[in-house]
């Protein structure tokens, strides 16, 4: 293996963790503030014309599912940081985080607000800007899936 070759797996392997780190962080911060009104407020306008969300609302109440939500994304962040010592289990947060990302993105169809009034379909809002970095972020969990699957494997096991 040259030095460049071992430079390229360094960066990698830095990039991989930074990305595990930054996305784990992410979900765990914005799940903390689900239990804060002002972001119950915030999640209104993505809640109420959602299919699945708006009957979960009527259902639990717009305070309960946004802390639902909170201790979901708090569960996902948690297994998604515990790589180093459960890659199976980070694997499966990062599943999750996958799943989480797309309902979000749904949002992008199904918020009205996330589009600029009058600009035409594909002119987003703050809001639909807002809903379009999960694509990001989905990408991240896609990444550490992958990654936690590999370290979860036995040695010798391709």
């Amino acid at each position: 293996m040259g030095i460049r070759q071992a430079s390229a797996d360094d960066l990698a392997s830095v990039g991989i963790s930074v990305l595990r780190g930054a996305l784990a962080t992410n979900i765990l911060w914005i799940g903390s503030l689900k239990f804060k009104q002002y972001e119950v407020e915030n999640d209104e306008p993505l809640v109420v014309p959602s299919p699945l969300f708006s009957r979960l609302r009527k259902k639990l109440g717009a305070q309960k599912l946004n802390r639902l939500i909170g201790v979901t994304e708090i569960t996902l962040g948690s297994l998604i940081a515990a790589k180093p010592l459960a890659p199976r289990a980070s694997a499966i947060g990062s599943f999750g985080a996958i799943g989480m990302f797309l309902t979000t993105l749904s949002f992008l169809a199904t918020t009205p607000e996330a589009r600029q009034q009058g600009q035409g379909r594909l002119s987003l809002s703050q809001l639909g800007q807002f809903l379009l970095k999960d694509t990001v972020l989905l990408g991240a969990a896609l990444l550490t899936a992958a990654e936690s699957l590999g370290a979860a494997r036995p040695a010798g096991n391709p």
